[in-house]
């Protein structure tokens, strides 16, 4: 997954936090309008848009990322 975000030709990224889904999404096209979406074996959608990923989406994203 991170080599694919790597290789994302837009450096700007806009994120939003869905609190009561427990969901965050991750945006690199303003305004991101997906054509088509895959679900990682890890419960992460990753949203295209002409073959091109445009975003993700992090379910269960507060089990993901607990404050150490």
């Amino acid at each position: 997954m991170v080599s694919h975000l790597l290789n994302i030709p837009s450096k700007r990224m806009w994120s939003s936090y869905d609190e009561e889904a427990d969901v965050l999404y991750l945006n690199f096209k303003k305004p991101a309008h997906a054509d088509d979406s895959k679900m990682t074996t890890d419960d992460i959608i990753v949203r295209y848009e002409k073959g091109e990923i445009i975003g993700i989406t992090i379910l269960n994203a507060s089990k993901r990322f607990k404050e150490s």
